[in-house]
């Protein structure tokens, strides 16, 4: 009997402990995981009887098309009968297409979400409520289901999650005479210092870190480990002045420390992506990263790099850090054929198969058998990402809120805000009230 999405306090029989050796014993336990075609059984389309089409948009690189049709080819295969149109592009073209097919009625019948737009959509109507579909959500952790909910409803289900992080090159604290700190306890004090240490004994072109207040992810684990949080679960502010101060203020010491670049070459690393960031080019020691970026970053530096926690997190009285949703799978509130969409969905997420192929492209796939099938297959990189994640999900207490409508904009004005700081037109301070200001204003 498949277990189907449930509203919140009816899927707790149904709760999995988010880590591979749980998936692992509930393997062995059952001897089926209850994955639609893990047993060699083919789900036939019902529907209306007759062929059916449905269109799916995501986007991303050439390689995640060439994949994800790939896994529209295998599903085709197991579902005779339904045809999956692809409607993809790249991530800036991406939201200017969605807008325009949505406002002139023709929204895609699956289509790929991002968290800081999803409330935005659902608000609107466009999308469906995921709890009247049948999609197998019986091996996706309860928190992770719930990344998905606004007021309430389930909008959007995650197709795997990343967190953010520190990535940590070993290679240049060893070339430093530093030692790597301890991650389970060091501070955010410790963290300066130590940026400071290696900037100084590294020498001309090596600094410690990468300036870290361009991602409001990385205020919003500083708020959650002072027991506050970016966005409530009404889409107010729930971080106050001074939090916001002390996060700019962080960046604004590692620069007078020399643990970071200054504010000219910090903006203009920031824009170069993981290839040209301190990182990527052998030229710093830490940088804060999503962790699904481990691959590039380690590509781009030929070095074996690693994941570590946020600073901080043994500092206070709980912890900060955090599965994010890479994105989600929603469902068109309009389609024609909801139940070939929520077959789709289900098989995205749910299909050994399909996860073979797609691997962590997504993220760190949310079903947790799918996850387990997977790791013999991961890059060194990848495998390194499940490791660190399988360590923190004892630590990890709870998920923020899904972000209100207007949060998309929020990373140009902390970027913009940040820029502010490191060259000196505002202080810690007035930067804080600038940012509430005007996250306020765009969230309202």
């Amino acid at each position: 009997m498949r277990a189907t999405t449930t509203r919140p306090g009816r899927t707790r029989a149904a709760f999995i402990a988010f880590t591979a050796a749980g998936a692992l014993a509930l393997g062995a336990c059952s001897g089926d995981s209850g994955i639609p075609g893990e047993s060699g059984d083919e789900t036939e389309a019902s529907g209306d009887g007759g062929d059916v089409t449905i269109r799916f948009s995501w986007w991303g690189s050439d390689e995640r098309h060439q994949t994800t049709q790939e896994i529209i080819d295998l599903f085709e295969e197991k579902n005779p009968g339904i045809t999956v149109v692809p409607d993809f592009t790249d991530w800036g073209g991406y939201w200017d297409k969605l807008a325009t097919t949505v406002a002139g009625g023709d929204t895609p019948d699956v289509l790929t979400h991002e968290e800081r737009f999803i409330a935005d959509y659902a608000n609107r109507g466009v999308l469906a409520d995921l709890e009247g579909l049948d999609i197998d959500t019986s091996e996706i952790p309860e928190n992770i289901v719930d990344s998905g909910r606004v007021d309430g409803e389930l909008y959007g289900l995650a197709t795997g999650v990343n967190a953010y992080a520190v990535v940590a090159d070993p290679q240049v604290f060893a070339d430093a005479g530093v030692d790597v700190p301890d991650d389970t306890t060091w501070t955010w004090e410790d963290f300066v210092a130590v940026s400071g240490q290696i900037s100084e004994a590294a020498g001309d072109g090596v600094w410690g870190v990468q300036d870290i207040g361009f991602n409001e992810a990385g205020l919003n684990i500083l708020a959650r480990q002072k027991g506050q949080t970016l966005y409530t679960e009404d889409g107010s502010l729930g971080v106050d002045a001074a939090t916001v101060s002390e996060f700019f203020q962080i960046g604004l010491d590692l620069q007078e420390n020399g643990g970071s670049p200054d504010g000219s070459r910090t903006t203009e690393i920031q824009a170069a992506g993981p290839e040209g960031s301190l990182l990527g080019t052998n030229s710093g020691a830490m940088g804060v990263w999503w962790s699904n970026q481990l691959g590039a970053l380690s590509s781009a530096s030929g070095h074996e790099l690693e994941l570590m926690r946020i600073p901080g997190e043994s500092e206070f009285d709980r912890t900060g850090m955090y599965f994010k949703p890479a994105m989600f799978y929603s469902v068109s509130a309009t389609t024609e054929h909801p139940e070939e969409s929520a077959m789709f969905v289900d098989f995205l997420l749910n299909d050994p198969e399909a996860a073979a192929l797609q691997l962590t492209d997504r993220g760190l796939p949310s079903n947790l058998s799918v996850r387990e099938a997977i790791l013999g297959d991961l890059e060194d990189a990848d495998a390194r990402v499940a490791e660190f994640m399988a360590e923190l999900e004892d630590e990890i207490i709870d998920g923020p809120a899904v972000p209100p409508n207007g949060a998309g904009d929020v990373q140009d004005i902390i970027t913009r805000i940040n820029s502010e700081v490191l060259f000196g037109s505002m202080t810690p301070d007035e930067a804080a009230e600038a940012f509430l200001s005007q996250v306020e204003a765009a969230t309202s």
